[in-house]
């Protein structure tokens, strides 16, 4: 799964160089592309808001200096791939550095909140990219369905579903999943 350097360099270029347009969110490069993600909705911001909130009163206690924080890249030249997202546990000092995003090994929680235009980004595409990364847990978020699941062990070798309103664990967080909404 590793692309040239060199490709990788100039899809790296033309993605610094995209305008910012309205309604354009994220810009990210996955599969030899770049790929331009549309702005979320309200709901969807609400969850990774919420999500943020219970993990940052949390890691005072289990991670000191962490924080939950999105909107940072996360790029791992090797793969070729840069990502951006929804939200990722991280040590506050890493936004210090002069680096243009965090590296894998950085992070130890990435979550996503499905969107309703191209789940399959989420359920598929992520799964395999973050577990090539070796980010230790992925959790997936999916208010399309009032769903989602908890990935964990090296690869991703197991997963945990849940249900809106259960209380989950993620690592060594809990989360009261009933402040989440769907999008319906």
């Amino acid at each position: 799964m590793s692309v040239d350097p060199a490709a990788y360099a100039r899809l790296r270029k033309i993605a610094e160089q995209l305008p910012r347009l309205p309604g354009l969110g994220k810009v990210e490069i996955a599969d030899g592309a770049v790929v331009l993600m549309l702005s979320p909705v309200k709901r969807h911001e609400l969850a990774v808001l919420r999500i943020a909130q219970q993990l940052n009163a949390q890691l005072p206690q289990t991670h000191p200096g962490y924080i939950a924080h999105g909107g940072a890249d996360l790029e791992e030249v090797g793969l070729g791939r840069l990502r951006n997202p929804d939200l990722m546990v991280f040590a506050e000092a890493t936004l210090e550095s002069e680096r243009a995003a965090l590296l894998p090994h950085e992070v130890v929680l990435v979550v996503e909140v499905v969107s309703e235009s191209n789940p399959e980004n989420d359920h598929r595409d992520k799964v395999r990219d973050y577990a090539a990364m070796g980010i230790p847990l992925y959790l997936l978020v999916d208010p399309r369905k009032g769903t989602g699941i908890v990935h964990d062990e090296p690869g991703y070798t197991r997963r945990k579903d849940f249900v809106f309103g259960d209380e989950i664990t993620v690592g060594p967080w809990t989360l009261d999943t009933s402040v989440l909404r769907t999008y319906a």
